[in-house]
Order: structure tokens, then sequence, then C-alpha cells
């Protein structure tokens, strides 16, 4: 099946499904029923349409735990980065970047930045995240400081795709730059990055960079799109649609993923409200295929960090169930996810605080259940 005809059967499948009566719930609560993500035919990745691919990015390393992948594409190749060192928390935690060869196999981590200001005082990295824009350099955001309420934000530069960083700096007061998941850039040139605050509850805003064309930025930030009460929610990842429309799906205290929309480019979005997915208070990513599907990664449990999922959307309301990439007890989780230019999904998660997993799938290829409840 070639791959044309292989969209326009997954477009017809998505309107009898939902034709069929498969829609989204408004809301959900905790004393609600969820709509359970259908089993593969086999719980072996390996053997679940659509797999191509899966490696640890390294198994031996100088730090004991790692969390928070992030992965990107650049015109150099594909590059992941954590951070890592004994647990979360300590000052000892820096970010590490590995490199994707031509031949599939990841360099030896190497740390390119953490949290020293001076020599009797080193705080913690957090939560890098990997932006290429469409011109200039790789992007890398991320956070220091004791904990994610006192925590500022902080970036530096490669341009050979990750191999060498320009040094570190500060982002300006009260921005934190994407707080987990990538910015998308949108048409004008603005990076709109998905942040969130901890320190006054939990509530995430929208933050705009503009880079002009001699490498100035400037930025301008939302006010919070929830109150911190009816939703505490966090680490925002944006989609987009063909409309022009936007949509964020949000870590969420209440065990639901949540969700805003935009009509206006991200200068103002919907009020909050609970989608169909289920979120144990986890990270979750999500990614616009070249299509114009969505795909998200993501826990599809209120409790624990297993099991770890892919549901591809043609709406952001409507999911199909699509992978499971773990199921056994421990933690997967913080997932992140791109399409490479080639069509591929590239996924990155933390596994079991040990190891960063790559999981690298067909879209075209991957066998869609719906969920209903």
């Amino acid at each position: 099946m070639n791959r044309h005809h292989s969209r326009l059967s997954l477009r017809n499948f998505y309107q009898s499904a939902c034709a069929a009566g498969f829609t989204a719930l408004a809301s959900i609560g905790f004393g609600q029923e969820i709509p359970p993500f259908p089993e593969p035919e086999t719980e072996d990745l390996t053997m679940q349409p659509g797999y191509v691919s899966s490696q640890f990015i390294y198994v031996d390393a100088p730090f004991p735990s790692c969390h928070a992948s992030t992965i990107e594409e650049t015109e150099h190749g594909i590059v992941a980065a954590w951070f890592g060192g004994t647990h979360e928390k300590h000052p000892d935690v820096g970010i590490w970047v590995s490199h994707l060869s031509d031949c599939g196999e990841w360099s030896t981590p190497v740390e390119v930045v953490n949290g020293v200001q001076h020599a009797g005082l080193r705080y913690p990295t957090w939560n890098p995240v990997l932006f290429q824009p469409n011109a200039g350099p790789l992007i890398l955001f991320y956070k220091s400081g004791p904990n994610p309420r006192e925590w500022w934000g902080e970036a530096m530069v490669s341009h050979d795709g990750g191999k060498s960083w320009d040094r570190p700096f500060r982002l300006p007061e009260e921005i934190y730059g994407p707080i987990k998941n990538k910015p998308i850039q949108l048409a004008d040139g603005t990076i709109l990055c998905g942040t969130s605050t901890e320190h006054d509850g939990w509530r995430v805003h929208m933050e705009m960079l503009k880079i002009s064309e001699n490498g100035q930025w400037s930025w301008s930030r939302t006010e919070a799109l929830n109150d911190g009460d009816t939703f505490g929610a966090i680490q925002p990842t944006i989609l987009s649609y063909p409309d022009g429309r936007l949509q964020i799906l949000n870590r969420s205290r209440q065990r639901v993923l949540t969700e805003c929309w935009s009509n206006d480019g991200g200068k103002s979005w919907s009020t909050m409200q609970a989608t169909q997915l289920p979120n144990p208070n986890a990270g979750a990513d999500g990614v616009t295929l070249q299509d114009g599907r969505q795909a998200l990664i993501y826990n599809h449990t209120r409790q624990g960090r297993s099991p770890l999922n892919l549901a591809l959307s043609m709406d952001g309301k409507t999911w199909h169930a699509a992978l499971t990439l773990e199921n056994e007890p421990g933690e997967y989780s913080y997932p992140a996810i791109i399409q490479s230019k080639d069509g591929m999904l590239h996924m990155t998660y933390t596994w079991k605080r040990e190891r960063i997993k790559h999981v690298k799938v067909h879209p075209d290829q991957l066998n869609l259940r719906p969920m209903q409840p």
C-alpha cells in the first residue's frame, strides 16, 4: 500500500469511527470511568505494527539516575538530552547529551552544562528542552535552581547540531522557556513555548520568543491560563491544526490531561477543560505529524507511571490507541516525541530512572484502535 493511499484509509477509518459513536468524553472526574486503552495483539513491542527499532541510549554512565529526556533533529542528525546525577534534586545533577549516528548507534553521553554557581555553590539542573528553529543555531533550554518553585530558566546554543556549545545564559526574570516539551515555530517566526510555574499553585503560561536577524532575543508571556484550583496543571505540549488553531495538552493533579485552544496564534486561550485521557500526574508529549494527524505519548492510567502508550488523533478530541511501549511494573515516564524529516516517529523516555530509551516507529503502519468508555 502506498503512503498516500494509507493516509486516505486512516482518514476514512476515523470518519467511520466517529459515525459509529466513538466520541470523546467531555470531561472526566475522579469517580468517572475512563476509556480503556485497547490491548495490542501482542505485548511484545517489537511485534506491534509500526515498530521499527528500540534501544537504550546508554547502558553504563557516570551517573546512577536520569530523567526528563528531550529529542530533536538538526541538519547534523538526531540529538537527545536529559538530566542525570545521583538523583533528581541532587546538586550534582547536570544536563547530558548524546547523538544518534547514521548507523543507528548513540554516542557516549557527555555532560554539557551543570548548576555550578561558584566554588562553594552548586544547584541541580532540570528539564532540558532541545529545539531547532527554522534558521539559526540549535537551542538547549533548561532550568537551574534548588526546586521547581525557585528555579530559573537558562539556555545555550550550538552551531554544529549539539557537538559544541556556547556559554549558557540566564533568561529574563519570570521567563522560564519551554518547561518540559518542545516549542513550535509559527508562520511569522515566533517560537511559541509552553511553560508553567509552581510557586503559586500549578499554572500554565505561554511564552513567545522572537529572534531578530542579528540574533537578539525578545520575550513576551501570557497570564496564567488556569487558576491552579479547578485544575492544577503544568507542562503543556502544543499541537497545531490546518485551520490555524492551536491546542495544548497539560499534565494535571486532577488525574486527567487538560486542554486549552487558541485561535490567534497563542495570544489568548480558551478556558481549561478536561480531556478524555487519563493522567497519573506525569508528563506527556505530542507532535503534529506531516499529514496533519496528532500523535501523543503518555501514561494511559490515573495511578503510577506504567503503562506508557502512543495514541493518534485527527482532531485532538477523539484518540485512537496505536502502541503500548511499556506495561511492566516500574516507571516509564516523561516522554518526548518528534517526527523526523523521513516521516519516522522518534520517542525517548525515562526507563525506571536508570536509563533513557529510544523507540522509532512508522506512523503509517500503526494499528489504530478506537478507545471508548
